[in-house]
């Protein structure tokens, strides 16, 4: 089928929304689909050739986090172009309610629709000034898909009607096979732990880490914290304590090859984060690369640990239960080990094989609805009858 996927972040910088529509639109064109995908980006960007940019986006504050997104009549005008040329024969928004082009064509677009909602906000101004505006086009949407249930709460109680679950999906394979790095394999005396994202940005939980590093290092003097993300490192760590700068190695951005290796050689990989997550695909990742995970409690990361039995948690934002937890796995390797080959069983639940047939489930059910109620429109009847355009 045709399918066209459109992001709402710009493609310039890393993120889970990007990863996500990124990693469906290559299975399924792995598996003979056209898919074609619409995203913010910058003009040098260098974009996966079904990637159409809709332009340079704009940095603004949303959920808690720095976004980039895009909106206004010329904005518009490129999704219009995008929408006529590509006769699709499903229109998949992510984020729909997200101030940017996926707002744009939910608003321009007709036939078979599918929104998945990604975010975990509960409460939300943007939200509640937006709804009325957009509220007639929201009701075109004929299949809602959310990555979690934290995701699904935000759909009910701020949009209205309901949603499939259907979690985000990671390329399995590709941690678990990826080679371990000499340079982050830690050993019993100077064991290495990772935490990845945004340096800069609160919520992700470096802070955290940070204030529990102390108690960590009396424990443990020889522990190296690797940090890879982007920031400035000279402006995350003022204030920090001479003892906890020295014992963290900033990456920097790192590729997704190098990301899969740094998962692969630690010893426990940290998820600090403070709030505003509706799911985690982080942990999947790390989890599929066969290291412990040790993050806060969550509710989102809890439903990803199955509750604590393929990962160890901590208390959200109490630096001394980080120190604790992370202090007691690493002076156990057996619990670290149970821990990460359960994760990494878990893990298998959140492939691409199993999460994009759910996705084409979803699909094929609204084209179905679509043809049933419009039995004119003869191209959604080809498609249905596997006839290719």
């Amino acid at each position: 089928m045709r399918v066209g996927i459109v992001c709402p972040y710009s493609f310039d910088v890393p993120g889970g929304v990007q990863f996500h529509v990124r990693d469906l639109a290559e299975h399924l064109i792995g598996q003979g689909h056209e898919v074609s995908v619409l995203a913010p980006a910058d003009s040098e960007t260098e974009l996966p050739p079904y990637v159409t940019s809709a332009g340079r986006a704009t940095a603004v504050r949303y959920n808690g986090s720095v976004a980039r997104l895009n909106f206004g009549p010329v904005t518009a005008s490129k999704v219009g172009r995008w929408l006529d040329h590509g006769e699709f024969d499903v229109l998949h928004l992510h984020e729909p309610v997200t101030p940017s082009v996926s707002v744009l064509a939910l608003m321009a677009a007709d036939g078979p629709i599918v929104a998945t909602f990604h975010t975990s906000m509960l409460r939300s101004r943007t939200m509640q000034t937006a709804y009325p505006i957009i509220r007639p086009s929201l009701e075109k949407i004929a299949g809602r898909i959310a990555v979690s249930e934290d995701a699904r709460r935000t759909v009910t109680t701020h949009v209205g009607g309901d949603a499939v679950v259907i979690p985000n999906g990671v390329y399995v394979d590709r941690f678990a096979s990826a080679p371990r790095r000499s340079a982050w394999i830690g050993t019993p005396t100077a064991p290495t732990i990772a935490f990845l994202g945004r340096m800069g940005e609160p919520r992700k939980g470096l802070p955290v880490l940070a204030a529990a590093l102390p108690a960590i290092l009396e424990a443990v003097p020889g522990i190296r914290v690797l940090v890879a993300g982007p920031g400035d490192p000279d402006e995350v760590t003022e204030g920090w304590p001479s003892a906890v700068v020295e014992a963290c190695e900033f990456l920097g951005a790192i590729s997704d090859a190098d990301k899969a290796s740094l998962l692969a050689s630690v010893d426990v990989y940290v998820a600090p984060n403070t709030g505003g997550e509706s799911f985690g695909i982080i942990l999947i990742e790390a989890m599929s690369a066969g290291v412990c995970v040790l993050a806060s409690d969550l509710s989102a990361f809890s439903r990803v640990l199955d509750g604590g039995s393929a990962g160890a948690m901590f208390a959200n934002e109490q630096p001394d239960d980080l120190a604790r937890a992370l202090v007691d796995l690493l002076r156990s390797p057996e619990r670290r080990a149970a821990l990460a080959g359960a994760g990494q069983q878990r893990a298998r639940i959140f492939d691409w094989s199993v999460v994009a047939d759910k996705i084409l489930a979803v699909y094929e059910t609204v084209i179905e609805g679509r043809a049933a109620a419009t039995p004119s429109q003869g191209r959604w009847n080809r498609f249905l009858r596997g006839g290719a355009r």
